[in-house]
């Protein structure tokens, strides 16, 4: 049961009654006839119970789009209800105006519309559905909760693939089918052309140029239906936050880039994500079904406070890889991290594997190494300036041993791994 506004005032009419006669009676009096109207109006009051819901939620939605939650009642009582309907949601869900007042005839069917605008990656799952049927003279409601289940998958936004277009464009000039005809060095054979000076003699078909009279030299372009295996790091590191968001956010846009561009490169992609195992993994999909695919799998996933494990990272790719592949780690390039982790195992996946490691830096860094207002932004900066070479170094170690190091702010992340995949595309290394 709920008191209304109008039983408040109707409580406090009474203090004119009591100011013209003073007397206990009077106010016994007025408080009885005001618990005998609140009485008779939820008597006449509908049952809240007696409505049926249905809900219609979608199945997913991208982060930061709006969407919408539809319920369907049905009054299955004799009476008109009259009232608020209140349809919850997770907070992070978003939810735009969810109380709707309703008049809903006896065995008749209405429905209310609650906007969505998720501000979280994740699955989302609808709370229950209130209702508050008021009585004919808006005294006092009838209430009752409702379980009316529903679920809402927030898949990520993938902001970069306003990046997308420009390195297709590259990609179908460096396979020759763009009106520019641009050849890389590859190992796949793609027709024979006159020499001209300059050409790299190692490229001349002795066979061929016997046969004419002039010199040719082979042309190349670059691999396809080579291997893009992306490993996600959802150890303590991801949980960082860079900005507004976690480095997990930046390294799933990283991800959904590259394989975007993989796929319609003809490369085959597969992604796992890992912290001490294996918590999501897509493979065996191929073409336009695989992005659809990779965010379904990527949207539930979240930062676990463990380390990461990196022998169980080597002895998956072992697993999954059985000839030379691109191997991308999405982590962080966190010194103590990659020296107790990463710099023992890397030496094995060089060897096999052309490994690029991707990480997001802290924007927030550079201010920090610039700062030197008073004596603790010195600290700080020490701090920032000594953690920066710490980073290098490791870095450098990590190219001597094989593997391609790029780091970058969150938002550039995304696209200079694209430019790096196609640079290593173009140059044959895949």
């Amino acid at each position: 049961m709920a008191i209304t506004g109008r039983a408040v005032l109707l409580v406090a009419l009474g203090l004119i009654a009591v100011a013209l006669l003073p007397e206990t009676a009077t106010v016994l009096v007025w408080l009885g006839l005001v618990v005998l109207l609140v009485g008779v109006d939820l008597a006449l009051a509908a049952s809240p119970r007696a409505v049926q819901v249905d809900r219609q939620s979608p199945g997913s939605v991208r982060l930061s789009e709006s969407t919408r939650s539809v319920l369907t009642l049905t009054n299955t009582s004799a009476r008109t209800l009259r009232g608020v309907v209140r349809d919850a949601w997770q907070p992070t869900a978003g939810t735009g105006g969810n109380r709707h007042r309703v008049s809903i005839p006896a065995q008749e069917t209405r429905r209310t519309t609650t906007a969505l605008t998720p501000s979280r990656r994740g699955d989302l799952a609808a709370d229950l559905v209130t209702i508050r049927s008021a009585g004919p003279l808006g005294l006092a409601a009838r209430q009752a909760s409702l379980s009316v289940p529903g679920h809402l998958r927030v898949l990520p936004e993938f902001a970069s693939r306003r990046h997308l277009p420009s390195r297709l464009a590259r990609l179908r000039e460096m396979d020759g089918r763009a009106a520019v005809n641009i050849r890389g060095p590859g190992t796949e054979f793609d027709s024979l052309r006159e020499y001209v000076i300059g050409d790299d003699v190692r490229a001349i078909d002795w066979r061929a140029s016997a046969r004419r009279t002039e010199m040719v030299v082979r042309t190349w372009r670059p691999e396809r239906d080579r291997r893009v295996f992306i490993v996600l790091d959802l150890s303590r590191l991801s949980a960082a936050r860079l900005g507004d968001a976690p480095r997990l956010d930046a390294n799933i846009e990283a991800a959904l880039l590259l394989s975007a561009l993989a796929a319609r490169a003809g490369d085959r992609v597969e992604l796992v994500a890992i912290d001490r195992a294996v918590r999501a993994r897509v493979t065996g999909t191929h073409g336009p079904a695989i992005m659809a695919t990779m965010a379904d799998a990527l949207a539930p996933l979240h930062p676990t406070l463990v380390e990461l494990d990196w022998t169980t990272v080597t002895q998956v790719i072992r697993d999954r890889l059985s000839q030379r592949a691109l191997v991308v780690l999405l982590t962080s390039l966190e010194p103590s991290a990659v020296e107790s982790g990463l710099l023992p195992v890397v030496g094995a996946l060089t060897q096999d594997h052309q490994v690029v490691l991707a990480s997001a830096s802290d924007p927030d860094t550079d201010a920090l190494r610039r700062a030197r207002e008073s004596s603790a932004d010195l600290f700080d900066a020490a701090a920032a300036e000594r953690g920066e070479l710490e980073r290098r170094s490791v870095a450098l170690r990590l190219r001597r041993a094989g593997v391609e190091v790029l780091e970058r702010l969150p938002e550039e992340l995304a696209p200079a791994l694209a430019d790096t995949y196609l640079a290593l595309k173009a140059a044959g290394l895949l």
